[in-house]
């Protein structure tokens, strides 16, 4: 594969597939699990810290790892079978279950944008999967160069809606003392606290174009911290914005906060100025996700540890794409878009997701302690307070999923050691 990456452009793909619909609509869905503004901010708040401390933590390793990606930290720390588990579950449904799930909501947006009466939203979502296979067949530095400019775009909305709000007279919003006037206030902020950090989802694929920067030790580094850095700031201050345009009661469990709040901004064109912005932002996710998605197969059949690895395992001579690994990956994201349970399947691999990325903060230690020698071009800061925030955080949201969504949990689980099968068998070949 060719170095052709750039920093703007792994830094581009962190925020552009973390920042996808949810900054639009989990406002709702945190306010009435936490009851008061000031700790609506704060969740949003321990959950940047949470997620830096894990991209601080796990950089290390991308620095220190001269691999592709989290598929091989996990090799090279714990042994190939969890490295194979892990991509694995991202090949069979994270990935196409993420796309599916971006370009239908991007279906149903663009026909209530547009007003197409009769158009069926699956029809737009497949005709959005093929359109954004084909920008990622033209080339990594075409997709990643879209990448770009769509990050940019989806920004635009958000700092719309935030500028006005600061510029404008409004109500300030109580942060201060900080208040939690939920049932039980435990309960209700780690389900706040869970919800938010949901919406950090994804900015670890990244790494699956390691091998294709151009200074990996040095960029994937920086475009994880600053990438994270930069959703916190947009979180916090785009939910600030909607709570001093809104009154606090009618935002809660509101799916529909951010149209409204729009429109008391704006006007009527507030309306359709959230709606371009929820097309803009899951048409970014979604080319995040199938820009780094595609590599999943590929890597994995570099080390013929799937089946017709040698199929997977090629790239286009022209491009560097790897073709089949794109059209394995979209073509399971179309039948989930057609069956309509993508929703159900994303769920399902939160926990074990989650799993993985506490596995990679624990292997920063593991590997203190095994090798110290190892070369680390960064080594994250106060050791090892912040590796331990990162594991904390990370066990956190497997606890608490595996409780809340303990059958979702399970069958999450099986899938994923429904590998197993497949890697003995290439192993004993």
């Amino acid at each position: 594969m060719k170095k052709q990456i750039s920093f703007g452009q792994a830094l581009a793909t962190v925020i552009g597939s973390v920042i996808g619909a949810g900054v639009f609509f989990k406002i709702g869905t945190i306010t009435s699990q936490v009851g008061s503004p000031s700790a609506t901010i704060l969740v949003w708040i321990i959950a940047g810290i949470i997620s830096i401390c894990s991209g601080l933590t796990i950089s290390e390793l991308s620095s220190s790892l001269t691999v592709n990606g989290a598929i091989e930290y996990l090799d090279y720390s714990y042994g190939h079978i969890w490295g194979f588990l892990f991509g694995w579950a991202q090949m069979i449904v994270y990935f196409p279950a993420q796309i599916a799930a971006l370009t239908s909501i991007f279906g149903q947006q663009f026909i209530a944008l547009f007003n197409l009466e009769g158009v069926a939203s699956k029809t737009i979502a497949i005709l959005l999967v093929f359109f954004l296979m084909g920008i990622n067949l033209l080339g990594t530095k075409v997709a990643a160069q879209m990448q770009t400019v769509i990050t940019v775009l989806k920004l635009i909305p958000l700092a719309l809606i935030v500028g006005a709000v600061f510029f404008t007279k409004h109500d300030p919003v109580p942060l201060w003392p900080i208040t939690v006037k939920a049932t039980n206030p435990v309960t209700g902020m780690s389900q706040g606290l869970l919800s938010a950090l949901f919406a950090f989802e994804g900015w670890i694929t990244v790494t699956n174009l390691a091998k294709e920067m151009k200074n990996p030790t040095r960029d994937l580094t920086r475009a994880i911290i600053l990438g994270l850095s930069l959703v916190t700031a947009v979180y916090v201050l785009v939910n600030y914005a909607f709570m001093a345009v809104l009154p606090f009661k009618s935002i809660m469990g509101n799916a529909n906060a951010a149209y409204y709040a729009s429109m008391g901004i704006f006007g009527k064109l507030g309306g359709k100025l959230v709606t371009a912005g929820i097309l803009i932002s899951v048409y970014g996710a979604a080319n995040g996700f199938m820009l780094t998605g595609i590599r999943t197969p590929y890597i994995l059949a570099q080390d013929n540890r799937l089946p017709f690895s040698d199929k997977l395992g090629k790239t286009s001579i022209r491009t560097g794409v790897p073709v089949f690994a794109a059209f394995l990956v979209n073509a399971v994201a179309i039948v989930m878009i057609l069956l309509g349970n993508f929703t159900v399947l994303t769920d399902m691999l939160v926990f074990v997701m989650w799993t993985f990325t506490t596995l990679l903060a624990i292997a920063v230690i593991v590997l203190r302690k095994r090798e110290p020698e190892l070369s680390r071009p960064f080594k994250v800061p106060l050791y090892p307070m912040i590796p331990l925030i990162a594991i904390l955080g990370g066990a956190f949201v497997v606890v608490m999923t595996f409780f809340i969504q303990f059958n979702l949990s399970v069958i999450g689980l099986g899938i994923t050691l429904l590998g197993l099968p497949i890697y003995y068998w290439k192993k004993m070949r």
